[in-house]
């Protein structure tokens, strides 16, 4: 199933993606890491479904960011382009839990060797070397940084951080819970309906989590709250909590930091 991003008016992304979908390789490690994480541990689905997710929100929270006129480190620190970002936050969703195909404890330091090797096969044909080291650098720190308790260094960073904490609808719990329990996890889980990124009225970035019941504010505060606090969008996201048949819109002002 190929991944599928807006990209059309990005050619350099869309090269990218083009790679991503034809190679066979990337394709068995994220069959393999969803091998371990459903079927060996009982965990949500971390493979081509979460990928590709991920790879969708996180350019949606770029694209946001951009519109309201928030620099992106690439941009900043290096005189890349707005486009540059795109390719390296998609890159990071593509690759950054390619190392639960070995292992879930430490996957992301075990992403890491998986991911040089793809980026090495990939950019010499999109980029001229220093570029090309530019984006490799920029690509495996957004990795080895969607860790929770890494410190993000850069804008793309946290934006692959706080996509990757947000594919939680319909039961997507990014937090480990056993399959079938009837818990706190689980209900929790279960609560939340859908996520919606807009602008914000007083911050550049809205989320909105629709839940069916207040359970779901456990799966804000034990991931997204810790997720979105330890990145470098903090200042840049208010989040909203809308409880099914609940006509209010509730600001959960913990985590507008």
């Amino acid at each position: 199933m190929p991944i599928n991003v807006p990209s059309r008016h990005n050619p350099t992304l869309q090269r990218v993606v083009e790679l991503v979908n034809q190679d066979a390789e990337l394709h068995q490690l994220w069959k393999s890491a969803n091998i371990n994480a459903v079927d060996r541990l009982g965990m949500s689905d971390h493979g081509e479904v979460h990928i590709r997710i991920v790879a969708n929100i996180a350019l949606k929270l770029l694209r946001l960011l951009v519109d309201a006129g928030i620099p992106m480190s690439v941009v900043a620190n290096y005189g890349l382009t707005n486009n540059d970002a795109e390719v390296i936050v998609t890159l990071a969703a593509c690759l950054h839990d390619l190392g639960m195909a070995v292992h879930r404890d430490n996957h992301e330091e075990y992403s890491m060797p998986l991911a040089m090797a793809k980026l090495r096969e990939w950019l010499p044909g999109v980029y001229p070397p220093a570029e090309a080291a530019i984006i490799t650098a920029e690509t495996l720190h957004a990795v080895v940084a969607h860790h929770v308790a890494t410190r993000c260094l850069t804008i793309e960073a946290g934006i692959v951080k706080v996509a990757d904490a947000l594919d939680m609808s319909k039961g997507r719990s990014r937090i480990p819970f056993e399959a079938g329990a009837l818990n706190i996890h689980a209900v929790s889980a279960a609560a939340i309906e859908e996520i919606v990124l807009k602008p914000g009225e007083t911050k550049p970035i809205s989320v909105e989590v629709r839940m069916n019941n207040s359970a779901g504010i456990f799966q804000l505060d034990e991931l997204l709250k810790r997720k979105l606090a330890n990145s470098t969008l903090a200042p840049y996201v208010q989040v909203l909590a809308t409880i099914q048949g609940d006509t209010e819109k509730h600001l959960l002002e913990v985590y507008s930091l």
